[in-house]
């Protein structure tokens, strides 16, 4: 048995509890909300612009809905696969629904399936693989396939067949960091583009590699140093890994919310004394990501620890305003003085926390320090139901939807016995 059958298999058999559905409902509405905000930014209106003139498939729709979603930096993340899981689910369930109706429990399901084999692969890749590639494209089309392969109703050779093409799709560089272009949301949508064209031809008997993942000239072996096949089948009795998914406060990258957590925290402390130095400690991979002093866009500042942490201290909350012009000019003075250095015990827990801890020194020799093992929206301090259908409801309005109670009803509904749900003016730009 290879591991893409068995990954097929452990899925499937596994247990579905009313809990499980809800959080699923959740994570869903968090995804829908970052899609139709996405439509109000520079890359969403670009992205609506080149799906307008072209015909709409399944595919296609899932493409652009994946790269929305991704856009505002505010979507999910499995902390231990460090995929960005509903950016590559939730658009493939949705693109599905506008053709074919199905029943709330069978949507939320195949989403719910599609963050367990993202989740799974991406723990197996290992942390090297992470450095090169972003692991939401390159992990994304394994849960985009189970996803469309639970909706089309594939048997398990043929799920085992969409995976295998899937997985021959994964694709997606760090490269765009250098100069803050627009790549990073393409990763989204080729993931969930990718896996479901692979579940379609699947349907077909259109054959994949069953051996993807640990095969010779498979996917470990080609994109991954030191990769751990193990953790793809590990522990199958364990909670469903949406239960294991972060939640974004902020929009800002993933990595930089630890010290926005700490940097909050001191806030309040402040008194306006004279700030010599402010030092962060965290792990590696978030300096790799987000080092950067200096920023010159707004989305440069959402990888920047030194803003993100200058900003939190200067304006006490992180918002859409924070990585404004203005707000990059009133953050850069400050920005100078943070120092970022991989220490323990951040660099050791990573993945299975993303820690930081920041200290501001006074001129006058004080310190003041807060550290946060995990942060706001990690599973050990989880946003409630009030939270989460709040920020949702920010997100729809700040996407051009007035009133969003009926997106929230209608998928928090699915959960209750409802049917599935189409957001017809999902694609529609924001006048």
């Amino acid at each position: 048995m290879t591991l893409t059958e068995g990954l097929v298999g452990l899925i499937r058999e596994k247990p579905v509890s009313d809990v499980d559905l809800h959080k699923t409902a959740l994570l869903t509405l968090d995804g829908v909300a970052n899609m139709i905000a996405g439509r109000n930014s520079v890359p969403g209106r670009k992205l609506l612009k080149w799906a307008a003139d072209r015909q709409g498939d399944a595919a296609r729709r899932a493409f652009v809905m994946g790269g929305l979603t991704h856009i505002l930096e505010v979507d999910d993340i499995h902390r231990a696969s460090v995929v960005h899981t509903g950016c590559v689910t939730v658009p493939v369930a949705l693109s599905l629904a506008v053709d074919q109706e199905m029943s709330g429990e069978k949507f939320l399901k195949s989403i719910l399936f599609g963050f367990e084999a993202s989740s799974r692969v991406g723990m197996a890749v290992g942390p090297e693989h992470y450095k090169i590639w972003h692991n939401t494209a390159t992990c994304g089309p394994y849960g985009s396939a189970m996803t469309a392969a639970t909706i089309l109703d594939l048997s398990d050779e043929q799920s085992t067949h969409a995976l295998g093409n899937a997985g021959t799709q994964s694709a997606g560089l760090w490269e765009f960091l250098e100069t803050g272009a627009m790549t990073k949301h393409l990763h989204a949508g080729r993931a969930a583009e990718a896996g479901l064209v692979a579940a379609e031809l699947a349907a077909l008997d259109f054959t994949g590699p069953p051996a993807i993942l640990e095969g010779n000239a498979g996917f470990f072996a080609g994109a991954c140093p030191d990769p751990n096949p193990e953790a793809v089948l590990r522990n199958p009795e364990e909670n469903w890994q949406v239960h294991s998914t972060s939640i974004k406060p902020w929009p800002a990258c993933r990595h930089t919310h630890p010290a926005i957590d700490a940097s909050l925290t001191l806030f309040d402390d402040l008194d306006g004394s004279s700030i010599e130095r402010i030092e962060v400690e965290t792990y590696q991979a978030a300096i790799d990501v987000c080092d950067r002093p200096v920023v010159n866009s707004e989305y440069e500042g959402k990888f920047s620890l030194q803003h993100c942490v200058a900003a939190s201290l200067k304006r006490g909350q992180i918002d859409f305003l924070a990585f404004g012009k203005e707000a990059r000019r009133e953050a850069a003075q400050l920005a100078t003085k943070v120092s970022v250095t991989c220490t323990e015990p951040y660099a050791t827990s990573y993945p299975g926390s993303w820690g930081a801890a920041v200290s501001v020194i006074f001129s006058d020799g004080r310190i003041l320090k807060s550290s946060k093992p995990e942060c706001k929206g990690d599973p050990e301090a989880a946003l409630n139901d009030k939270e989460m259908i709040s920020k949702a409801g920010d997100l729809i309005r700040f996407g051009g939807i007035n009133d969003p109670a009926p997106v929230i009803e209608g998928i928090m509904g699915m959960s209750q016995g409802g049917k599935s749900i189409s957001i017809d003016n999902v694609l529609v730009p924001v006048n």
